[in-house]
């Protein structure tokens, strides 16, 4: 059990304190370390090496045990963009690291239509990874709809572990990400579906979730089939890296922070093997109408603005018949990142 876990751990790191007396209760005796003592073993936790999960498990054990350790966490651990970790599941909706790309992979069931995401991808068939998240995909009238789930099992929308979806046109060439909490303050939502909450064993603090249009990708028609990849293009909210992560543990920020927009890295066609070529360092082994990188796009209405054009910002691929890398980085979330995979699967009427 979690709690259990985290009391362990404590117990180990508070071995030389000598307790008084004998508290009624297992869980107040924990809650009520002083807070230099709390803290000290939050920062022995996470600095015993646990760099990865399984092992980074104790984190979250010690921030389960009540509402003062977890608040202890919160002060210790920090958030994506610092530590370059993922740690709790408000963690998924964070922007990633600035220098080097999360790396994670997605595993696909043709069967049922299921999309299951995990983190850390070694090329190593042993390697089973930490999940992180699942979708699926529903056939809606002329719609296609991806609902994205914290539990692999509980793929809906009533589900209280539902994330957000990826919804489409027709065509399946225009989609648009919807989050399950408002992004800022003031944000409408686009359903009624606003009065279910998060469990209140989890992690994340409860908050009304309902669908808050987030972001839009569209790839570029191309009808006549002419010869070339394909084009696309993300308009997204993307959470502000000033928030401090106590804000950030809501999911929330304070205001809009102006839109984000991506395009895909323009390939270069290669005589001698008669392809379209990307360099993905290793990260993608099989060529596929998928593959994409994405990299920052001026905007349009502000003919001012300069961007990084040259750093990939997400990076999509395929390695196997249905197993796929995604790398992602600042300022695009894991959320962002798997849903904007997701819009890569399936057919493009309209394109090649």
């Amino acid at each position: 059990m979690p709690r259990q876990a985290a009391a362990a751990v404590a117990a180990e790191a508070v071995m030389e304190v000598e307790e008084v007396g004998e508290p009624e209760d297992q869980e107040e005796r924990w809650a009520r370390l002083l807070p230099e003592l709390l803290s000290e073993v939050v920062r022995r936790v996470e600095a015993s090496g646990c760099e990865r999960w399984p092992a980074r498990k104790d984190v979250v054990s010690c921030a389960c045990v009540c509402r003062r350790w977890r608040e202890a966490a919160v002060a210790v651990v920090r958030p994506p963009a610092e530590s370059g970790k993922i740690t709790f599941p408000s963690s998924l909706k964070q922007p990633g690291p600035r220098e080097s790309p999360m790396q994670c992979f997605i595993k696909r069931n043709k069967k049922n239509s299921t999309f299951f995401l995990y983190l850390g991808f070694t090329n190593s068939p042993m390697d089973k990874g930490k999940f992180l998240m699942a979708a699926r995909r529903f056939r809606r009238g002329p719609h296609t709809e991806y609902i994205i789930s914290l539990d692999a099992e509980g793929l809906s929308q009533g589900s209280h572990a539902y994330m957000g979806k990826l919804r489409s046109d027709f065509w399946g060439t225009n989609f648009k990400i919807y989050d399950s909490k408002p992004p800022y303050d003031g944000a409408k939502a686009s359903s009624s579906r606003s009065s279910r909450r998060f469990g209140s064993r989890r992690i994340s603090p409860q908050v009304s979730a309902g669908n808050y249009e987030v972001g839009q990708i569209s790839y570029k028609y191309n009808l006549l089939k002419s010869r070339g990849p394909r084009r696309m293009y993300c308009t997204l909210e993307c959470p502000s890296t000033q928030e401090t992560w106590d804000n950030a543990l809501k999911t929330k920020f304070r205001k809009p922070t102006g839109p984000t927009i991506l395009r895909n890295k323009a390939p270069r066609w290669h005589e001698h093997l008669q392809c379209w070529c990307l360099n993905f360092h290793g990260r993608v082994t099989v060529a596929s109408v998928k593959n994409f990188q994405l990299v920052a796009a001026a905007d349009p209405s502000d003919p001012t603005s300069t961007v990084d054009e040259e750093t990939v910002l997400l990076q999509f691929g395929k390695v196997d018949d249905d197993i796929f890398t995604m790398d992602y980085r600042q300022p695009l979330s894991a959320f962002q990142a798997f849903a904007i995979s997701l819009s890569s699967f399936g057919t493009k009427l309209a394109c090649e």
